[in-house]
């Protein structure tokens, strides 16, 4: 029987999953910062922009304006838009640390088989003028063929497990090469089997790819293939290639979508970039540590 679980307590559980964290690890990166300790911690902070994607609200000021008028007496010193995300910036490089720790806890073992795959991350309009966009010289003009889509901005490229958690993400150009492109991530793993589609067909660069990371990469084959895949590796591309796209899925639908992160710098992309990530593992690790499905905000 499921049952409903309010914000205070949701608040409280993720509060308390991070504080705990950051008072066992995350405060020693702190510690070496200059200035005087804000009067809102880390921990808040921190909470607050997990939270954040977990509610329908697309902006911060509106967020921070429903968690005063409502969660005052957990969050009383909260502060302005500007203040709140001047803060969250600067947490980046640790809210990536608390998501590689969630990560190790939610992974059951030493994965060696894992699904490659790029996503697109618009930023700014096709048409309007990039000029003065902060993204100049870092987005570029794409094209996704799965969807028929041209954009601007960049490409998500994830390394993610059968079971669908995301281990290792990067974000590239949008014009890259889908070989190129999942570099990136391929060689942050070693000796491994990686799942692809046809994006990543390339003897001499599968090849290559061995010799440098002991990686061997199966993809979907064309038609007019000569060599042709074992049958387990056949089963595994067809069964797991839907999960995959489920697990983007969840990603992007849940909170705040992952096509219109609405940030109008590289920063606050990243920045935003990374809550997304780790809000998803955290959804991961509440519903399996805890029963808590925060798509429903129901215990199960």
């Amino acid at each position: 029987m499921s049952i409903s679980i309010d914000m205070e307590t949701l608040m409280t559980t993720v509060f308390v999953e991070v504080d705990d964290w950051y008072q066992a690890e995350g405060g020693s990166w702190r510690a070496h910062k200059p200035g005087a300790r804000p009067v809102c911690s880390d921990s808040e902070i921190l909470t607050l922009l997990l939270i954040q994607d977990y509610l329908p609200y697309a902006g911060e000021t509106q967020f921070l304006g429903y968690i005063r008028a409502n969660y005052r007496a957990m969050f009383p010193h909260v502060p302005d838009q500007s203040q709140f995300n001047r803060r969250a910036k600067g947490l980046r490089e640790l809210l990536e640390r608390l998501r590689q720790a969630w990560l190790r806890r939610l992974l059951k073992g030493d994965e060696t088989l894992f699904v490659l795959d790029t996503k697109p991350i618009p930023v700014v309009g096709y048409k309007r003028s990039k000029a003065h966009s902060d993204f100049a010289g870092s987005a570029s003009y794409g094209y996704c063929a799965s969807r028929q889509m041209r954009y601007f901005g960049y490409k998500l490229v994830t390394l993610t497990t059968l079971d669908g958690i995301p281990v290792v993400y990067e974000l590239v150009p949008a014009h890259t090469d889908e070989r190129v492109a999942a570099e990136t991530v391929l060689t942050r793993v070693h000796a491994c089997d990686i799942l692809g589609d046809k994006g990543f067909i390339g003897h001499t660069w599968q090849w290559l790819l061995s010799q440098e990371t002991h990686n061997r990469l199966w993809t979907f084959q064309r038609t007019n293939a000569k060599q042709r895949n074992p049958s387990v590796i056949q089963y595994f591309l067809a069964r797991f290639r839907r999960r995959i796209e489920s697990t983007f899925h969840v990603l992007q639908n849940t909170g705040r979508h992952l096509e219109h992160l609405m940030a109008h710098s590289v920063l606050g992309l990243c920045t935003r970039l990374a809550t997304k990530m780790a809000a998803y593992l955290l959804t991961l690790l509440l519903k399996d540590h805890y029963g808590i499905d925060v798509r429903t905000f129901e215990t199960i």
